[in-house]
C-alpha cells in the first residue's frame, strides 16, 4: 500500500492519492529535484507480479512518451522502483468536465465549440502517432481556469503500426460513449474515437447522455441500434451546421463517419460560418446497420460538348485522329481474337480432347454422412476422408449440410467431395472472462442468445477495477447454445473517508470529494490560531469509514480570529488547550453521526 511521505526511486514523496483505474493508482506526489507537483500512476502491486499486465503497463508508458501535445497530458518520466512499475507525468489543477457538466448541466455553444477543437486537435495528434485513445469521456478531460483542456488517461491506448491502423483491438470504454463496433465486440478503430467525441459533443450542447437505461448492456444495445436523439429537438437555436457534424460523428456504420479527426476539426472550424447555419439535414451514403465493406461500381456516363464538334477548317486534323482510332481498333481487334482463341482452346477442345466422363453433385442434403458417401461414391466421385464440421439449426446433427464443390455441380468422374456435417444448434465456446469488464462480455453473449446474470461483490482491497468479473458459473471451454445461461460475480469497490484534516486538504477539495461520491457537505468556520486559514480542522465522518451515496460530511474549516484596532490580547496556553479540546471532541463524536 502506498501511503503518505513515501519516496518513490528517490525523487517523488507521495502526498496523497487522487484517482484510481482498472491497472493503476494515481497520486500526487512531489518532485524532490524539480520542485514541481506531478501526478504519479503506479501499477496495483497485485498486477505488478503478472507479467500480462506489466507489459500492459509498459505498453502504455512507449505510447504515451511519444505524445508531444498542449492538449495531452504531458509524461515525465518512467521507471520501477523495488518492483513498483510507475510513471510521472503532468499534474493538472482544474476540473473534469464531467463535474463542469455536472455544476453547469450544459455549455453555450461556443464553448462546447472551442473544447471540440481543443479536443480534436489533440486527438488527431494521438491518432498521427497511431495511437487510439478508445476510452474517451467527460471524466477522462481536465479543464484548467483558463479554459485549456487536457486530454488524460491514454491507459488503454495502444500504439499500432501504420498497417494496423484498420485492425480491431477490442478495450472496453464507458458505456455511454462507446461506438457501435466496440459494443458488437468487433473492436476500435482510429473512427471509435470519433464517434465518441460526437457523443461528448451531443452531452456538451445539451446536459443529457443520448442514450440511456436500466443497466450498462441495454445502453450498449442503443448504442448498436437506436438512432441518435436530435439536438435541434432540444435546442432550436442550434445550427444545422453542428447538428450535422455530430450525426457524421456518431453514424453507426463507420463508414458514415468522418475519415479522420483532422476532417472533424476542420469542419468544426467552419460551422458557424453564415453560408453553414443552414445548411441541409445530412444524409448518410452507406446503410447505418451495414458494418460490412461493400464495393461501388462508378457509373460512367458520356458526356458531349461543344469541342467536339468539327469545324470546316479542322477537316485534315480529324483525318489523322480517325487513322489513329483505326489503328487502335485493329490492335483490340488482334487481342480480342487471341483471347477468343485462347477460351476456345480451354473450354471446347480440351474437355473433347479428354475422355473423362463430368458428373452432376447429387443432392445429398439432410441425408446421414454414411448415406451420403454411398450416394455420391455411387455417382463416380471420391469421397473426403473427414467432414467439416458445420452449426444449423435447421438440420440434424450427423446429416449433410452441403459439400464442396457445392450439390448441383459439374465436375470430373473420381472429384473429391468434402461433406460438411451438422453439429446442430450453433455452440458457443465460453472463455475464461476473469479480470475483463462483464458490459463487453454480456453484451457479446446475449447477442448469441446466451442469458446472463450478474452478481456484485463489495471488494475493499485492490485486487479487482470496478465492473471487472471476479468468478463464473461456467468453466472455460465450456460450449453453450442459445437459451443456456452463465453467472457472473462482477466487483464493486468500496470506498473509504480519507483522513481529511490537516494541510493537504483544502476547502476546494474536500468539495470535489463530495461532488464525485454524491455527499452532502455542510461547512463550518471556526476561528483558530493553531490551524493555517483554509486548512480542515475537523470531519464528521472519520478516516476509513466506508462512504454511502447521498450520506451527509461537515467540516470544519479554519479562518483567521477576527481583530479589533483595540485587540491587544494574545492567545494563553489555557486558550490553546480549549480550543484543541474543541477539535477532540468535535472528531470524536464520528461514530454517533448516522447517514
Amino acid at each position: 500500500m502506498i501511503g503518505k511521505g513515501q519516496i518513490i526511486s528517490d525523487r517523488y514523496e507521495i502526498l496523497r492519492q487522487i484517482g484510481e483505474g482498472g491497472m493503476a493508482n494515481v497520486y500526487l506526489a512531489h518532485d524532490i529535484i524539480l520542485d514541481r507537483k506531478v501526478a504519479i500512476k503506479i501499477l496495483r502491486g497485485d498486477l505488478a507480479t503478472d507479467e500480462k499486465f506489466v507489459r500492459r503497463f509498459q505498453r502504455e508508458a512507449l505510447s504515451a512518451s511519444s505524445l508531444s501535445h498542449p492538449n495531452i497530458v504531458e509524461m515525465y518520466d518512467v521507471g520501477e522502483d523495488n518492483g513498483m512499475y510507475f510513471i510521472a507525468m503532468e499534474y493538472v489543477e482544474g476540473k473534469t468536465l464531467k463535474q463542469l457538466l455536472k455544476k453547469r448541466g450544459k455549455l453555450t455553444l461556443s464553448e462546447a465549440i472551442d473544447i471540440m477543437l481543443q479536443l480534436t486537435d489533440g486527438i488527431a495528434h494521438a491518432h498521427e502517432s497511431y495511437i487510439i485513445h478508445r476510452d474517451l469521456k467527460p471524466q477522462n478531460i481536465m479543464i484548467e481556469e483558463n479554459g485549456m483542456i487536457k486530454i488524460t488517461d491514454f491507459g488503454i491506448a495502444m500504439a499500432l503500426n501504420s498497417t494496423q491502423l484498420t485492425q480491431t483491438n477490442s478495450v472496453m470504454g464507458s458505456v455511454h460513449y462507446l461506438p457501435p463496433e466496440q459494443a458488437s465486440g468487433k473492436g476500435s478503430t482510429v473512427k471509435s474515437d470519433i464517434y465518441s467525441m460526437g457523443i461528448l459533443f451531443y452531452e456538451l450542447l445539451t446536459g443529457n447522455l443520448p442514450f440511456k437505461g436500466e443497466n450498462a448492456v441495454e445502453i450498449a444495445l442503443k448504442q448498436m441500434k437506436d438512432p441518435l436523439p436530435s439536438v435541434r429537438a432540444q435546442n432550436s437555436a442550434i445550427p444545422q451546421s453542428i447538428e450535422n457534424i455530430i450525426m457524421k460523428a456518431t453514424a453507426k456504420n463507420p463508414k458514415n463517419r468522418y475519415d479522420s479527426v483532422k476532417e472533424m476539426h476542420d469542419d468544426l472550424l467552419t460551422a458557424l460560418d453564415e453560408d453553414r447555419l443552414n445548411e441541409p439535414i445530412h444524409v448518410y451514403k452507406y446503410p447505418e446497420h451495414d458494418f460490412d465493406e461493400t464495393k461501388t461500381i462508378p457509373i460512367i456516363k458520356k458526356r458531349y460538348n461543344a469541342s467536339e464538334l468539327v469545324e470546316p477548317d479542322e477537316v485534315d486534323e480529324d483525318d489523322k485522329e480517325t487513322k489513329k482510332r483505326k489503328i487502335l481498333i485493329w490492335i483490340l481487334t488482334g487481342l480480342l481474337s487471341v483471347i477468343i482463341i485462347a477460351l476456345l482452346i480451354v473450354f471446347v477442345v480440351i474437355p473433347k480432347v479428354s475422355d473423362t466422363k463430368e458428373i452432376k453433385i447429387p443432392d445429398v442434403t439432410n441425408m446421414t454422412v454414411a448415406d451420403a458417401i454411398e450416394e455420391l461414391e455411387d455417382a463416380g466421385l471420391k469421397v473426403a476422408d473427414d467432414t467439416e464440421k458445420i452449426a444449423d439449426e435447421n438440420i440434424e446433427a450427423g446429416h449433410v449440410v452441403k459439400t464442396s464443390p457445392s450439390i448441383g455441380r459439374t465436375v470430373k468422374k473420381g472429384k473429391e467431395i468434402t461433406i460438411y456435417e451438422s453439429t446442430g444448434s450453433e455452440a458457443y465456446k465460453i472463455e475464461d472472462y476473469t479480470g475483463d469488464n462483464y458490459i463487453e462480455v454480456k453484451t457479446t453473449l446475449e447477442l448469441s442468445g446466451i442469458v446472463v446474470q450478474i452478481e456484485t461483490k463489495d471488494i475493499s482491497d485492490d485486487s479487482y477495477a470496478d465492473d471487472t468479473i471476479i468468478s463464473q458459473s461456467v468453466e472455460a471451454g465450456t460450449e453453450l447454445k442459445e437459451g443456456d445461461s452463465i453467472t457472473f460475480v462482477v466487483a464493486k469497490s468500496v470506498i473509504v473517508y480519507p483522513d481529511m484534516v490537516g494541510e493537504e486538504w483544502t476547502k476546494t477539495e474536500v468539495e470535489n470529494f463530495c461532488e464525485k461520491y454524491d455527499i452532502t457537505l455542510t461547512v463550518v468556520e471556526q476561528e483558530s490560531t493553531r490551524y493555517t486559514p483554509g486548512t480542515v480542522m475537523s470531519q464528521s465522518r472519520g478516516a476509513g469509514d466506508t462512504v454511502v451515496e447521498g450520506s451527509n460530511l461537515k467540516v470544519t474549516i479554519a479562518v483567521a480570529p477576527a481583530q479589533t484596532p483595540n485587540d491587544n490580547t494574545t492567545n494563553t496556553p489555557d486558550a490553546e488547550d480549549n480550543e484543541a479540546n474543541t477539535d477532540e471532541n468535535s472528531n470524536g463524536n464520528t461514530s454517533n453521526t448516522t447517514n
